[in-house]
Protein backbone atom coordinates (compact mmCIF):
# COMPACT_ATOMS: atom_id res chain seq x y z
CA UNK A 1 0.00 0.00 0.00
CA UNK A 2 1.44 3.34 -1.05
CA UNK A 3 1.52 6.12 1.58
CA UNK A 4 -0.72 9.02 0.46
CA UNK A 5 1.63 11.51 2.14
CA UNK A 6 5.13 10.54 1.01
CA UNK A 7 4.49 7.77 -1.58
CA UNK A 8 6.55 5.14 0.28
CA UNK A 9 5.44 1.57 -0.48
CA UNK A 10 5.84 -0.03 2.95
CA UNK A 11 3.33 0.33 5.74
CA UNK A 12 2.25 -1.59 8.79
CA UNK A 13 -1.31 -2.30 9.80
CA UNK A 14 -2.00 -0.79 13.23
CA UNK A 15 -5.68 -1.79 13.56
CA UNK A 16 -8.24 -3.83 11.59
CA UNK A 17 -11.97 -4.05 12.14
CA UNK A 18 -15.14 -4.68 10.19
CA UNK A 19 -17.34 -1.84 9.08
CA UNK A 20 -20.81 -1.53 10.64
CA UNK A 21 -22.45 -3.39 7.76
CA UNK A 22 -19.77 -6.15 7.71
CA UNK A 23 -19.23 -5.54 4.00
CA UNK A 24 -15.68 -4.20 4.30
CA UNK A 25 -12.65 -4.17 6.56
CA UNK A 26 -11.34 -0.87 7.86
CA UNK A 27 -7.57 -0.81 8.34
CA UNK A 28 -5.48 1.85 10.08
CA UNK A 29 -2.05 1.92 8.51
CA UNK A 30 1.19 3.64 9.43
CA UNK A 31 3.85 4.58 6.91
CA UNK A 32 7.27 3.12 7.79
CA UNK A 33 9.05 6.20 6.40
CA UNK A 34 7.08 9.29 7.53
CA UNK A 35 5.14 7.57 10.38
CA UNK A 36 1.85 9.23 9.34
CA UNK A 37 -1.34 7.21 9.73
CA UNK A 38 -4.20 6.79 7.32
CA UNK A 39 -7.26 4.57 6.85
CA UNK A 40 -7.95 2.12 4.03
CA UNK A 41 -11.02 0.04 3.31
CA UNK A 42 -10.91 -3.44 1.84
CA UNK A 43 -14.01 -4.93 0.24
CA UNK A 44 -14.91 -7.70 -2.16
CA UNK A 45 -15.09 -6.55 -5.74
CA UNK A 46 -18.39 -7.46 -7.31
CA UNK A 47 -18.01 -8.33 -10.97
CA UNK A 48 -21.24 -7.43 -12.76
CA UNK A 49 -22.98 -10.44 -14.23
CA UNK A 50 -24.84 -10.10 -17.51
CA UNK A 51 -27.92 -12.17 -18.25
CA UNK A 52 -28.28 -13.33 -21.86
CA UNK A 53 -31.98 -13.26 -22.67
CA UNK A 54 -33.69 -15.58 -25.17
CA UNK A 55 -33.52 -12.86 -27.85
CA UNK A 56 -29.74 -12.62 -27.19
CA UNK A 57 -30.03 -9.17 -25.57
CA UNK A 58 -27.93 -8.70 -22.46
CA UNK A 59 -28.90 -6.98 -19.24
CA UNK A 60 -27.44 -6.76 -15.75
CA UNK A 61 -28.39 -9.50 -13.30
CA UNK A 62 -31.17 -8.26 -11.03
CA UNK A 63 -32.13 -10.35 -8.02
CA UNK A 64 -35.42 -8.45 -7.62
CA UNK A 65 -36.67 -10.03 -10.84
CA UNK A 66 -36.12 -13.47 -9.33
CA UNK A 67 -37.76 -12.39 -6.07
CA UNK A 68 -40.82 -10.97 -7.88
CA UNK A 69 -41.20 -14.10 -10.03
CA UNK A 70 -41.05 -16.31 -6.95
CA UNK A 71 -43.56 -14.16 -5.07
CA UNK A 72 -45.96 -14.49 -8.00
CA UNK A 73 -45.46 -18.27 -8.24
CA UNK A 74 -45.93 -18.73 -4.49
CA UNK A 75 -49.00 -16.51 -4.23
CA UNK A 76 -51.69 -18.08 -2.00
CA UNK A 77 -49.37 -20.99 -1.18
CA UNK A 78 -47.90 -21.96 2.22
CA UNK A 79 -44.49 -20.53 1.32
CA UNK A 80 -43.12 -17.88 3.65
CA UNK A 81 -41.36 -14.71 2.58
CA UNK A 82 -38.26 -16.07 4.33
CA UNK A 83 -38.32 -19.22 2.15
CA UNK A 84 -38.66 -17.06 -0.97
CA UNK A 85 -35.73 -14.89 0.17
CA UNK A 86 -33.68 -18.04 0.86
CA UNK A 87 -34.32 -19.38 -2.65
CA UNK A 88 -33.34 -16.01 -4.11
CA UNK A 89 -30.17 -15.98 -1.99
CA UNK A 90 -29.29 -19.54 -3.09
CA UNK A 91 -29.77 -18.69 -6.77
CA UNK A 92 -27.65 -15.54 -6.45
CA UNK A 93 -24.96 -17.41 -4.52
CA UNK A 94 -24.84 -20.20 -7.10
CA UNK A 95 -24.50 -17.71 -9.94
CA UNK A 96 -21.78 -15.74 -8.14
CA UNK A 97 -19.88 -18.88 -7.13
CA UNK A 98 -19.61 -19.96 -10.78
CA UNK A 99 -17.17 -17.06 -11.33
CA UNK A 100 -18.73 -16.22 -14.69
CA UNK A 101 -19.55 -12.86 -16.22
CA UNK A 102 -22.51 -14.03 -18.35
CA UNK A 103 -25.30 -16.52 -17.76
CA UNK A 104 -28.34 -17.34 -19.85
CA UNK A 105 -31.80 -16.64 -18.51
CA UNK A 106 -32.65 -20.31 -19.10
CA UNK A 107 -29.84 -21.40 -16.75
CA UNK A 108 -31.16 -19.05 -14.09
CA UNK A 109 -34.66 -20.44 -14.58
CA UNK A 110 -33.41 -24.00 -14.11
CA UNK A 111 -31.59 -23.05 -10.90
CA UNK A 112 -34.75 -21.38 -9.58
CA UNK A 113 -36.91 -24.41 -10.41
CA UNK A 114 -34.41 -26.79 -8.84
CA UNK A 115 -34.69 -24.85 -5.55
CA UNK A 116 -38.44 -24.16 -5.76
CA UNK A 117 -39.27 -27.84 -6.33
CA UNK A 118 -37.85 -28.64 -2.85
CA UNK A 119 -40.08 -26.03 -1.18
CA UNK A 120 -43.49 -26.31 -2.87
CA UNK A 121 -44.47 -28.42 -5.86
CA UNK A 122 -47.51 -26.34 -6.81
CA UNK A 123 -45.42 -23.16 -6.86
CA UNK A 124 -42.83 -25.07 -8.90
CA UNK A 125 -45.44 -26.02 -11.52
CA UNK A 126 -46.74 -22.44 -11.60
CA UNK A 127 -43.25 -21.08 -12.15
CA UNK A 128 -42.46 -23.76 -14.75
CA UNK A 129 -45.67 -23.05 -16.68
CA UNK A 130 -44.64 -19.42 -17.17
CA UNK A 131 -40.91 -20.04 -17.50
CA UNK A 132 -41.19 -22.94 -19.96
CA UNK A 133 -44.18 -21.35 -21.70
CA UNK A 134 -46.43 -24.39 -21.67
CA UNK A 135 -48.23 -24.35 -24.99
CA UNK A 136 -51.14 -26.59 -24.03
CA UNK A 137 -52.56 -28.86 -21.34
CA UNK A 138 -50.47 -31.83 -22.56
CA UNK A 139 -47.22 -30.00 -21.84
CA UNK A 140 -48.58 -29.08 -18.42
CA UNK A 141 -49.60 -32.70 -17.72
CA UNK A 142 -46.20 -33.98 -18.84
CA UNK A 143 -44.47 -31.72 -16.31
CA UNK A 144 -46.76 -32.99 -13.54
CA UNK A 145 -46.06 -36.61 -14.56
CA UNK A 146 -42.32 -35.90 -14.45
CA UNK A 147 -42.75 -34.39 -11.00
CA UNK A 148 -44.64 -37.43 -9.73
CA UNK A 149 -42.25 -39.97 -11.27
CA UNK A 150 -39.19 -38.23 -9.75
CA UNK A 151 -40.47 -38.64 -6.19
Amino acid sequence: MKCPYCGYNETKVVDSRSTDDNMAIRRRRECLRCNKRYTTYEKIENVPILVVKKNMNREYFDRTKILNGLIKACEKRPVSRKQIENITDEVEKKINNNMITEISSSEIGEIIMENLKKVDEVSYVRFASVYRQFKDINTFMQEIKNLISNK
